[in-house]
């Protein structure tokens, strides 16, 4: 399958090359040539397979020169390393309303479904794209895409990954399991600002022709793990099919039923996933965007205009703490009928003037397709005591704001339709904010704070973090946003 440009002036002749190339070269985002739809027996079909198995199937309709049989042992060995062997598993907690748990992989993030499996696409992809120089991974977080990019890359041959995060913008625990990060082909950097300083500089370096040249000459190509590449995305489109199958094996919804999803939202790439299902054939109803206090995304969904000019706010949720979010590029295209020039003008204006509207026709098939609320401060911390006296059921800082604006949207629409939230993180990786939201309890240590928790709520500490503890800091580096670039190249030079 082919993939074309957001902004039209560098497709991709395959998958294989959207994936190690990242981003196109004039800023662009890969996007499928066209989306592949499911017919009804491959809809049965999936419903009778194990996740690795529904995974393949999904990717396979993408990443057609990928050989079916090795990649079905990708997804076998990286979907190996969650619990029980299910990264996506669909929790009931009351009549029509359900989780689905995205946190029971390596790192305890969503990130982990996909950023497991990356390592095969980028290699494979290397190998059929002919590509001879060493892979530099660029990814800029804000908390989980790090950690699981570097625990899914480390020590893989051929490849080096570099990540920045926001210094101040990411809790403890996120920020520990990144600086003890183990692994000789690693480096990890904080960066004094937020993540869209990060996420910015990362843009620019991709996008500037000579530092490519440079780094080309010194046998180094760069490629991202970001969800603005198409293989980081391509995964997660796999469990809102898998979540549709469990509850119809579990026979809370029939074959053909529509659900609504609604999901925690940021960078706009898990959310768009489900709109790629949607396309692909997937009876969804709504798409619920789930915002933090940085609602930029709620103003959109309301009025049709995306305008970054505003305050940034430093939240409980700070993997959601994002005023640029990139991934609404791939959906901003498709609205506007694949117009790759208008949408390369609508980018032009939001790094202008950091402001771009819809037409009143792209807004109403934005309506059709979506709803979208906000969550405030006050509102998750009541809202994760709520769920836990009421249903006994712990909400990490993120996922909580998918559950409260999930409460509104059923209220407001009076829907009958089964909903599904989609989780980000392990309470436990925002264990301060979930202690004090359950006990009004500060604690600046967040390993006492953990168990503290565990103490009130008996819900297990993952070995993961409570390994952190002992592990060597190894990354000390901060530095200024203007000197990323600098960094990058003291890097590829080491």
């Amino acid at each position: 399958m082919k993939f074309i440009s957001t902004r039209g002036k560098a497709d991709a002749p395959n998958s294989s090359y959207a994936i190690t190339k990242g981003l196109a070269d004039e800023g662009g985002l890969f996007v499928p040539e066209t989306f592949p739809v499911l017919t009804e027996t491959e809809f049965k079909q999936l419903c009778d397979m194990n996740y690795a198995e529904r995974a393949c199937t999904i990717l396979h309709k993408y990443l057609e020169e990928y050989d079916f049989d090795n990649l079905l042992t990708a997804c076998e060995n990286a979907y190996g390393k969650f619990e029980n062997s299910d990264p996506a598993p669909v929790v009931k907690i009351d009549e029509n309303l359900f989780v689905m748990e995205l946190f029971h992989g390596p790192t305890l993030a969503f990130k982990d479904v996909a950023l497991t499996l990356l390592p095969y696409l980028l290699k494979q992809g290397a190998l059929y794209t002919g590509i001879k120089e060493d892979i530099l991974v660029l990814v800029a977080t804000s908390g989980d895409t790090g950690k699981a990019a570097l625990e899914g890359l480390k020590d893989a041959d051929g490849v080096k990954i570099m990540v920045f995060y926001p210094s101040e913008g990411v809790s403890d625990m996120q920020k520990l399991q990144m600086r003890t990060q183990e692994g000789r082909n690693v480096n990890v950097v904080a960066v004094k600002g937020n993540f869209d300083d990060c996420q910015t500089a990362v843009k620019n370096i991709f996008s500037d022709k000579n530092t490519n040249q440079l780094l080309k000459e010194k046998g180094v190509i760069l490629s991202s793990a970001n969800s603005m590449n198409f293989g980081r995305l391509a995964p997660q489109i796999a469990y809102y099919f898998s979540a549709y199958c469990d509850l119809v094996n579990s026979e809370q919804i029939k074959l053909g039923d529509k659900i609504d999803f609604v999901v925690p939202t940021g960078n706009f790439g898990n959310i768009l996933a489900g709109y790629y299902a949607k396309r692909m054939g997937l009876p969804v109803n709504k798409l619920i965007c789930a915002s933090n206090s940085n609602n930029v995304l709620t103003e959109f969904f309301a009025d049709g205009t995306y305008d970054a000019n505003r305050e940034f706010f430093k939240t409980v949720s700070p993997s959601m703490d994002i005023l640029i979010s990139s991934n609404l590029e791939r959906l901003v295209f498709e609205l506007s009928g694949r117009n790759c020039e208008l949408t390369a003008s609508r980018m032009a204006e939001l790094k202008k003037v950091g402001k771009y509207s819809l037409s009143s026709e792209e807004k109403k098939v934005l309506d059709k397709e979506f709803f979208a609320d906000y969550c405030d401060e006050e509102e998750c911390f009541d809202t994760i005591l709520e769920m836990f006296e009421e249903y006994g059921y712990l909400l990490d800082t993120h996922t909580v704001v998918a559950m409260k604006v999930a409460q509104g949207y059923i209220d407001y629409s009076e829907t009958d339709c089964a909903t599904v939230v989609l989780s980000t993180a392990s309470p436990y990786k925002f264990t301060q904010d979930v202690l004090k939201a359950i006990s009004g309890k500060t604690q600046k240590d967040p390993f006492i704070a953990a168990s503290t928790l565990n103490e009130l709520t008996a819900a297990p500490i993952p070995e993961q973090l409570l390994g952190l503890k002992k592990k060597e800091v190894r990354f000390h580096d901060v530095i200024e946003r203007t000197e990323t670039l600098d960094a990058v190249m003291q890097f590829v030079e080491k």
